[in-house]
């Protein structure tokens, strides 16, 4: 595929595959040892960084599989609750044990045991939404209320992509919140990657069209757009969102767009509420999980798949860099359980 005179042109990558890469040089059985010893590093941060959500799901889940001898209403009743409690949401959880009772009655399952790898089974597809491959250039928006992570987010990403052999232009458009583009600045040092900012309260449509300039003038892999997290405003929200939209249909056709939308996972069904409102604002393309290191109640992960379709593309289980990582179903499920 073409890119309109860049000279760069890069193979798509899928979304997992965005880790730091191993020398060309290295012979292949090494490539293949320091792949799998990342893997493995990373799935240690994930258990670790899941460790709360695993205590109150698969803890609770072994409980009672241990007390039941017979899977009966009462086994579908305690586990509902328990799906409940890890913030999976009424809703969701219904269909988890309606599907699981299905299951169950067609392989004829009398066994609580096997009934919970039915269950992850059953989690694990849920989750496994689809998700479009990463193209070049790309201008990734980032959206989401205040005090979600946003920022910071964005600085793990820029790293992450850098560190992938991408180019990356950052673009400061929260103008609104004060000290926005001052972090945004910390973190493009940080990453050694430039920012193109405007002073506080500056049109965040103009900060975008110089952005798009810089990136194209750099011949940028990647540009990313820090935004306003007004949802409180939506109407406000949603011609920024528009306006900014305008200028790089305008000004950068040959890019690839995607909205990513930042959510707070401590905070639960109010995460999977800012989900749905942004979505009516936004096309958002995927959802980034933060701080699921700080909560019990990680099933938020699964109501927003269910619920709205989206893919978790990201999600942030500590506060290192690698702490961020590309969303795996299997590792996530693997993890808690």
């Amino acid at each position: 595929m073409a890119f309109f005179g860049f000279g760069k042109k890069k193979k798509e990558q899928e979304e997992a595959v965005v880790a730091a890469p191993v020398s060309e040089q290295a012979p292949e059985n090494a490539q293949a040892e320091d792949q799998e010893e990342k893997k493995s590093g990373l799935f240690s941060r994930l258990w670790q960084g899941l460790s709360k959500t695993r205590g109150s799901v698969a803890g609770r889940v072994d409980e009672l599989i241990e007390a039941t001898e017979d899977i009966d209403d009462d086994f579908y009743e305690d586990l509902v609750d328990i799906l409940i409690m890890s913030d999976m949401g009424v809703s969701t959880s219904d269909k988890i044990i309606e599907e699981l009772k299905r299951r169950i009655n067609e392989k004829h399952i009398t066994d609580a045991k096997a009934a919970r790898e039915v269950l992850k089974d059953i989690l694990k597809d849920i989750m496994k939404q689809p998700r479009k491959p990463l193209k070049w250039p790309m201008v990734m928006l980032v959206v989401g209320v205040n005090g979600v992570g946003k920022t910071t987010t964005i600085g793990k990403l820029a790293l992450r992509f850098k560190d992938a052999r991408h180019s990356v232009v950052l673009a400061a458009a929260d103008t609104f919140r004060a000290a926005a583009a001052d972090q945004l600045e910390i973190w493009s040092e940080r990453a050694q990657v430039p920012i193109v900012r405007h002073s506080e309260g500056a049109d965040p449509a103009a900060v975008v069209f110089d952005g798009v300039k810089k990136a194209k003038a750099s011949e940028a892999d990647l540009l990313i757009v820090d935004t306003a997290g007004r949802l409180h405003n939506k109407k406000n929200l949603m011609e920024e969102l528009r306006k900014i939209s305008r200028v790089i249909t305008r000004e950068y056709e040959e890019a690839e767009v995607r909205t990513f939308l930042v959510i707070d996972a401590t905070t639960g069904q109010n995460g999977l509420q800012q989900a749905r409102e942004f979505s009516e604002v936004a096309d958002v393309s995927g959802i980034i999980l933060t701080k699921l290191d700080g909560t019990a109640k990680g099933g938020i992960a699964v109501a927003i798949m269910d619920q709205l379709k989206l893919p978790v593309v990201y999600i942030g289980v500590g506060e290192g860099i690698e702490d961020l990582q590309a969303f795996d179903a299997d590792a996530f499920v693997d993890a808690i359980f």
